[in-house]
This record gives structure tokens, C-alpha cells and sequence, in this order.
């Protein structure tokens, strides 16, 4: 088959394209022959060597696909399925645990169902796991047009809650809005701070989403209500940071935070479950949907981590084979 590898750390050039034998798959796995596959910043930090592949998993980037099942357990042969994996998913072929699998949703093409699992089980599991964010509720979401941004924007929605979200140009602020944010603040003109205290009257936010990290968590804190969560999932400018700590104790504030690709695929299967669920009929129902930026080809993987990090992208790229 043909696959995409990592030649080595460093730019978009270092993704080649290779001849890689089919993967076998093991006991509760299955085989899938890839429609498309999703392309996220965790490939990004891979490639830089940043984020190494959990033990066991394949050296191949790419941890979301849609495809056919074709080998593996014989009942789910024929399947159309969207699955979670912890490596990959750039290649012709796939192995992914039947339990990390899910049916492509009804209004959903199934190229762009490769957009859903990375982004989907993440933003479950943070927000309405951990978070524990309800109906009624205000979530400030950064990175309000990234993958994240914009599963948690529309299920936020979807589920009752207020969202508020950041973004970097006034272009990326109306995407945000179409999808179901009631504010959303241009950071590189606006203090996002200062708008979340104008807007809610003082109050702030029930939940912090944020995938930036660095300076941003004594202002995260900031932006919080009595009781609040912040949940952090990504740490783009960095993870360290200075703190006062006096804002924990008397907002009685919970600071959280947590990674998908090492989870077991026992945790992963129970987050599936719960989407299957929970979020499956709305994506059904066409209430929320992936935004895909742009489908590339797979042997132009390399231009596809260059158009993700110029910034450029509303949503997702997907590789298609």
C-alpha cells in the first residue's frame, strides 16, 4: 500500500511518500480500506518530534479514518465506518479497534467523515466529561475555527450552552458566529478578557476550552465564574506558565486537562459509546457537522501540514488516497 512517512523531524518536506505493507489486524480489530483521513496538529508536533507515537502504535501519522472495513472480524466486514487510531491513518490501509469505530453519520459524506474522530472524542470527553458543561451554561472556546474550535462551538450549541469564542481575524470571527458562538473576539485587535467580563455583565464563563496554554492560563483564570472549569488540551505557546494561585482558592476554580492517544482502547470504546449516544443523532440530523477547510491529496500530505499551519484553515484538511 502506500502510505505517508516521517523521514525524519522537521519541516512538511521530511513527509514522503512510501511503500508500506498492508497492516494485519490483531484480536478486536479490524481492517479498513481508507476513504480519507483526518489531519490534525498532533501530526504537526509528530513530525517535529514533539509528540512521539505511543508504544505499539504504527509509526505512520494520522490518528482518524473513514473507510470500508475489508478484514478483521467477520461480522463488521463491509461496515462504512469513521474510527479513532493512534497511528496510521495516512496510508491506503488501516488498522483500528472495532471499538474505536463508528458508523458514518447519515448526512455526513464520507470523505469528510474522517474530519469527526479526533476532534469529536476529544471535545467530548474535555467539555462534557470533565467539564461536566451544561445546558445553560457559558463556555469560552479558543481557537474557535481549528478542528477543536469548531466541534465544541456547534455541540456547545447544540446542547444548550452559551459559546464564546476567540479567533484570530474578523473572517474567522463571522465563521465562528455561523457556527452558533453568540460572541466571538478578534484576539490579535481585542483583549479577549475584557470582552468576556463586558459581555457577561462581570459574571464570566462556566468553562474554559483552551488549546493554547502558555500565558493564557492566568488570563483563562480571569475569565472564569465562581465555581468555574478550565480544561486545557493543547499547548501551542507553550506549558509553562506563571500563576497566582489566590484566584483558584477564592473562586473555588477546578483546572483540568487531559490527552487522547495513549488513552486505552477500553476508555476510548466507552467515549465512542457515548457519542454513538449523545452526538451521533445530531450529526445525523445535519445539527452539527465537521467543517472541512479543504480535501488533498494523500501524496501532498506535506501541503496540507503547510496550509494547517499558516493559519489559513477553517476546520479541517483531510488526505484522500
Amino acid at each position: 500500500m502506500r502510505a505517508i512517512e516521517i523521514a525524519g523531524h522537521g519541516g512538511p518536506d521530511v513527509l514522503r511518500v512510501v511503500e508500506r505493507p498492508e497492516p494485519t489486524p490483531g484480536d478486536g480489530e479490524v481492517l479498513i480500506r481508507v476513504t480519507a483521513a483526518g489531519v490534525n496538529r498532533p501530526d504537526i508536533m509528530q513530525r517535529l518530534g514533539k509528540y512521539p507515537p505511543p508504544p505499539g502504535a504504527s509509526d505512520i501519522p494520522g490518528l482518524e479514518v473513514s473507510g470500508e472495513i475489508v478484514a478483521g472480524m467477520e461480522a463488521a466486514i463491509g461496515r462504512h465506518v469513521c474510527a479513532l487510531v493512534s497511528g496510521g491513518g495516512y496510508a491506503e490501509y488501516c488498522v483500528a479497534p472495532l471499538e474505536q469505530c463508528l458508523p458514518i453519520p447519515l448526512s455526513v459524506p464520507e470523505r469528510h467523515a474522517a474530519a469527526i474522530p479526533e476532534t469529536f472524542f476529544t471535545v467530548w470527553t474535555n467539555l462534557f466529561d470533565r467539564a461536566a458543561l451544561k445546558r445553560g451554561e457559558r463556555v469560552l472556546v479558543h481557537g474557535g475555527t481549528s478542528g477543536i474550535g469548531t466541534t465544541a462551538i456547534q455541540l456547545a450549541h447544540a446542547r444548550g450552552a452559551t459559546a464564546i469564542a476567540t479567533a484570530g481575524s474578523d473572517e474567522k470571527v463571522a465563521a465562528c458566529e455561523r457556527l452558533g458562538a453568540v460572541w466571538a473576539v478578534n484576539y490579535s485587535t481585542r483583549d479577549f478578557v475584557a470582552v468576556v467580563k463586558e459581555i457577561t455583565a462581570g459574571e464570566g464563563v462556566d468553562v474554559v476550552l483552551d488549546i493554547v496554554g502558555g500565558d493564557y492560563l492566568p488570563r483563562n483564570l480571569e475569565c472564569l465564574s465562581l465555581n468555574g472549569r478550565l480544561v486545557q488540551i493543547g499547548l501551542i505557546a507553550g506549558s509553562r506558565s506563571s500563576l497566582d494561585l489566590r484566584a483558584i482558592l477564592q473562586k473555588r476554580l477546578t483546572l483540568t486537562g487531559s490527552t487522547l492517544r495513549a488513552r486505552t482502547v477500553a476508555e476510548k470504546g466507552a467515549i465512542a459509546r457515548a457519542l454513538a449516544r449523545e452526538v451521533w443523532p445530531l450529526l445525523s440530523r445535519g445539527e452539527v457537522r465537521p467543517v472541512v477547510h479543504a480535501e488533498v491529496p494523500l501524496d501532498q500530505a506535506a501541503e496540507a501540514h503547510r496550509e494547517l499551519e499558516s493559519g489559513r484553515a477553517i476546520g479541517k484538511l483531510v488526505l484522500v488516497p
